[in-house]
């Protein structure tokens, strides 16, 4: 410990940090790393969730590779994943760059905006149904045709919608990560750039957009490995309807382990939601992990 400023020293600090991480780890250990190896093993058994666990070798993941279902819950879990982060990113950053001002009015919208992550996705669905319900919602009670169509009972309407309210409800915490992003761009290079006759737009696309880069890779990993785990408002939404067009691979698990009672099978989708989260987590850190590694390393 420093004796000037009462503050430990940097290799005394480093020893530290492990301990203060030591709470944190052993949460992550109990309630992820156990938990995610009890369904690994659970995808080799047969369960109806009540009765006897009984091993069953590969049956359980011949059932659900050999499913012609998996393909079909594969690429629309890809196509909400894909739609949904081409909505909410250009708008969160011009959200979050807008909220980054200085002036008060911008402060108190900030908060508004925030007001939707902080519901129930489940309230927000059954909110968004009553709304769009075309006998009884806002279309037919204001009298507007364009707003009465059967929006939950058209494949393509069906899907538009849930990739809808999965962005309004979204796009408020995306838009607080580029916040906290533009506000940590040195103001100089906006002042230098202003000098050189740069207006608003040209500063955005050369500096703004440039200096986020770090903050896009962290806002779309939450963003991509966030839509796996889509369920609850897609489940009081559409139920996964009309037919399959909104059967997403988390809501394709429920339904075979609660609804079936088959857990086997449902802990094999489980096991290929993990596997499909870290590879694209690794993917994406991959894309830009090593140079923001290494200029943290610099500023050190």
């Amino acid at each position: 410990m420093s004796a000037l400023t009462g503050h430990p020293r940097p290799r005394e600090a480093r020893g530290v940090l492990p301990w203060l991480a030591a709470p944190a780890l052993v949460l992550f250990v109990g309630f992820a790393v156990i938990p995610l190896f009890g369904v690994f093993a659970l995808s080799f058994t047969t369960w109806d969730g009540i009765g006897a666990i009984r091993p069953s070798g590969l049956t359980s993941w011949r059932k659900v590779l050999t499913n012609p279902g998996l393909p079909h819950a594969l690429w629309v879990t890809f196509l909400v994943m894909a739609v949904s982060w081409a909505v909410q990113t250009p708008l969160s950053i011009l959200l979050g760059t807008f909220l980054a001002g200085r002036q008060r009015y911008r402060a108190v919208l900030g908060v508004v905006y925030f007001i939707p992550l902080m519901l129930s996705s489940a309230a927000i669905a059954i909110a968004y149904k009553a709304l769009l319900d075309p006998n009884f919602g806002l279309g037919a009670g204001l009298k507007i045709h364009a707003l009465s169509q059967d929006w939950l009972g058209r494949p393509g309407l069906a899907f538009g919608v849930v990739v809808f309210v999965v962005s309004w409800q979204f796009i408020p915490f995306h838009s607080l990560i580029y916040q906290g992003g533009v506000q940590q761009i040195p103001k100089s290079l906006y002042e230098t750039a202003q000098l050189d006759g740069a207006g608003r737009i040209r500063q955005f696309f050369s500096i703004t957009l440039p200096q986020l880069k770090y903050t896009i890779i962290t806002s779309s990993t939450l963003m991509v490995v966030g839509s796996l785990t889509f369920f609850d408002l897609i489940f009081v939404l559409t139920e996964g309807g009309p037919g399959d067009a909104t059967r997403v691979l988390a809501l394709d698990m429920y339904k075979r382990g609660f609804q079936a009672s088959l857990m086997g099978p449902a802990s094999a989708i489980a096991v290929i939601l993990v596997l499909l989260g870290l590879s694209l987590a690794l993917l994406l850190r991959r894309l830009g992990g090593r140079d923001a590694g290494a200029s943290q390393l610099e500023g050190v």
